[in-house]
């Protein structure tokens, strides 16, 4: 390990904040949830602001069945910032499970309102729709009467065969609807797959005693509601400006052409997947990482046996499934087999000219070559990903991190150099604490390289930062550090 801080007898020198962090994802991602709760609070006494730690530890919580304590984690790490999607997912989550259904559905749509392109809020919905309505369905305690367009829920005995069995649906087996009054056809064809949320955001609203409850953070559930409501109007009459209503039968037509006999129906395959990717996630949430990679083996071979004309973006697909086997394979423990789903991630990533999956399969390559201690695959990865970043705090973090790793192998000189990148970073999005950590990394490096001078002056940096941000974990081990490194001084 790097010596960035000091250890608990204050003798040498470990990580501060960004180590603990290291240390409670790993720990995360072996399933020693105490463990990682415990590296993931002491970071927290460093940083106790810091969203992206509360909902680490929010995770390990809902791991370990604490949903309460889930819930607060979340809830921490949206009071700077109500926007904040992982929170809010996080949220939702935990919310979903201590059975607040509703109110798990309300934040799921509101993450997807704010990050549409991020598919497990999609997941969230449709889980939290089928299991308010499989309540419904089983108590009569529940007082919410379920009307409306239900077709995206499938039938139980559809549910419940195999996924083989899924993919022969035919259209001849579509749910049969009441006619609709030609507006309303309009809005239909306009919002497609959210058409349903719509109907079902205005099937809550209806129910008098729902909306006159309030969330754990004392918002209306009703104006949560309808600010969905008011978003979703809003996509309708922008799509209606900007496309006329008959390019989209004409474009589903198309689709409709494309299909094959014996195989699924645009929408059913785009169902099929989102229940398959919302299967394998619950298995790895649940902690069952067979079942999960079972899981996304299985759905891998019947992507596999699909025609670019029914999926035309099957690349970008199978590329998803083999990061998800990937993850699996991590949490098993085997990380030769999850290098090798990564990697071939990233090539897809990269046959399709996608920078997103490209930035996330180089993350995962970088981490596990981080993990298993081979320091310089993992910097020569993440160096790869270095132009992909475009947030000024995903930047200091991977500056630090390749940092960190070219410490652990004696690089002194690269590690200060992204010491100070890392620094310059977090100065342009004016982030104190990643200053503080990019100081003490400096300051590492110089005192490695004998320039103690230098060291103790970036520790002296980072002190001030501490004591400006009236953090006294952060100062007392920065000062031990800097009174170390004081005695190296010449008298």
């Amino acid at each position: 390990m790097s010596d960035a801080g000091l250890d608990q007898d204050g003798q040498k020198p470990k990580g501060v904040f960004s180590t603990l962090m290291a240390d409670g994802d790993w720990m995360y991602t072996k399933g020693e949830y105490k463990k990682a709760i415990q590296s993931y609070t002491t970071a927290l006494t460093l940083k106790p602001d810091d969203k992206t730690c509360y909902v680490g530890r929010s995770k390990c919580y809902l791991k370990m069945g604490q949903s309460e304590n889930a819930l607060k984690d979340a809830e921490a790490s949206l009071k700077e910032d109500k926007s904040f999607f992982e929170g809010l997912y996080q949220k939702a989550e935990a919310l979903y499970y201590m059975g607040e259904f509703e109110f798990g559905l309300v934040f799921y749509h509101r993450g997807q309102k704010l990050r549409p392109q991020i598919q497990e809020f999609r997941l969230g919905i449709q889980k939290a729709q089928e299991a308010i309505e499989n309540s419904v369905a089983s108590s009569f305690s529940v007082k919410l009467e379920i009307k409306g367009d239900l077709s995206f829920l499938q039938k139980d005995e559809e549910r419940a065969q195999p996924i083989a069995a899924i993919l022969n649906l035919t259209t001849e087996k579509k749910l049969q609807t009441k006619k609709t009054p030609k507006s309303e056809k309009t809005t239909k064809q306009l919002l497609g797959e959210f058409y349903s949320d719509k109907k079902y955001l205005e099937t809550l609203l209806k129910d008098e005693d729902l909306v006159k409850g309030k969330t754990k953070s004392g918002e209306r559930l009703q104006d949560v509601i309808q600010g969905c409501l008011t978003y979703l109007d809003s996509c309708t009459e922008f799509w209606n400006q900007e496309r006329p209503i008959g390019a989209h039968k004409k474009e589903r037509k198309v689709k409709q052409n494309n299909c094959t006999k014996g195989h699924s129906a645009p929408s059913e395959t785009v169902q099929f997947l989102l229940k398959s990717l919302d299967g394998i996630d619950a298995e790895l949430t649940s902690g069952n990482a067979e079942g999960s990679l079972m899981k996304a083996e299985e759905v891998m071979k019947v992507v596999q046996g699909w025609s670019e004309k029914e999926v035309p973006n099957k690349k970008e697909v199978i590329g998803s499934l083999h990061s998800c086997i990937g993850n699996a394979l991590i949490d098993l423990g085997d990380m030769d087999k999850a290098l090798e789903h990564h990697q071939k991630d990233l090539e897809l990533a990269k046959q399709c000219k996608l920078p997103d999956a490209m930035s996330r399969a180089l993350d995962n390559i970088g981490r596990v070559y981080a993990q298993i201690g081979q320091f310089a695959q993992a910097i020569e990865f993440w160096e790869i990903k270095v132009p992909l970043v475009c947030g000024g705090l995903e930047k200091t973090w991977l500056f630090h991190e390749i940092g960190r790793c070219y410490l652990e192998l004696n690089r002194h000189e690269e590690a200060r150099a992204y010491g100070v990148r890392s620094v310059a970073a977090a100065d342009e999005i004016a982030d104190e604490k990643w200053q503080m950590n990019g100081h003490v990394l400096v300051a590492q490096a110089e005192l490695k390289l004998g320039n103690f001078g230098s060291g103790v002056f970036h520790f002296e940096r980072a002190l001030t930062q501490a004591r400006l941000q009236e953090d006294d974990s952060a100062k007392n081990v920065i000062q031990k550090a800097l009174d170390e490194a004081k005695q190296h001084l010449p008298q």
